[in-house]
């Protein structure tokens, strides 16, 4: 059983959780890091953006009354809200059996960790192939059809996004504890309420959480344990405990500064 890097950040702001990611992806790239798991928390709530979305969906006005920050992904996707939920991320080379292939393929790889790991939980999750994956709903992710979806009776319960750069892939995602519509909604832009109204309707029939299925029993140390022994039973490997080298450390504050902190970057579009 290959050893991979097992690393649990704990609670952290947008902008260094994305400096992170990207620091262990150029880590891997470089050679100077094995392929990588990672669980953290969002401290204070952010609200995320995908690599390529339109920063004028976000109700910036609204995110500063509420104490939310706000940080471009690099990864694609649409607009998630980081609150109460746990948040992985998977860094290895595109060459490693265990995220090859194409996009699609690797998602499908990924997934079955995921749903492995949601079963331990004693959540009924199936993976979920979807026909029309580029019809896009909303500006938020959980409203946004992608290739192979975990959901609940239908319900989508886990948005994730991917990139590629440099020969490595990074794969993250959200697993929502307990979700709250009404601030998610209040945070993006519409052109009226009542186009707000009528698609907070619509997510609801399309999004659950984990406290949905289950009620609010799960901590985040249980969920952390669980989807990670998920991912080593569906990947057969042993995940290491370990943390950030001193080279990342440094990348990631870098980062933080110049990039995931910036206007420049969060918004570019």
């Amino acid at each position: 059983m290959p050893n991979w890097r097992l690393i649990n950040s704990g609670h952290l702001p947008g902008a260094m959780n994305m400096a992170i990611d990207e620091a262990i992806m150029q880590a891997v790239a470089a050679g100077k890091a094995p392929p990588t798991l990672r669980f953290y928390g969002w401290e204070p709530a952010c609200l995320s953006l995908g690599y390529a979305q339109k920063a004028d969906e976000v109700a910036w006005n609204a995110c500063t009354a509420y104490g939310i920050d706000v940080v471009r992904r690099p990864t694609g996707g649409r607009a998630i809200l980081h609150d109460q939920e746990v948040t992985y991320s998977i860094t290895a080379a595109e060459d490693n059996p265990l995220v090859s292939g194409t996009i699609l393929e690797s998602y499908l790889k990924i997934s079955q960790g995921l749903v492995l790991g949601l079963r331990n939980l004693g959540i009924p999750a199936e993976i979920v192939a979807q026909k029309d994956a580029a019809k896009l709903g909303t500006a938020a992710c959980f409203d946004s059809p992608s290739f192979y979806e975990l959901a609940v009776n239908g319900h989508k319960i886990v948005g994730s996004a991917q990139t590629r750069h440099n020969g490595v892939v990074l794969q993250h995602g959200s697993i929502i504890r307990a979700m709250d519509t009404a601030k998610l909604f209040a945070v993006l832009s519409f052109p009226s309420e009542e186009v707000r109204e009528k698609m907070k309707a619509a997510f609801r029939r399309k999004a659950c959480s984990l406290q949905d299925v289950l009620g609010p029993e799960l901590t985040d140390a249980q969920i952390v344990a669980e989807v990670g022994a998920g991912f080593a039973a569906a990947f057969d490997i042993t995940p290491v405990a370990s943390e950030l080298t001193q080279w990342e450390q440094e990348l990631a504050a870098q980062l933080r500064e110049s990039k995931y902190s910036t206007d420049e970057w969060n918004k570019k579009r």
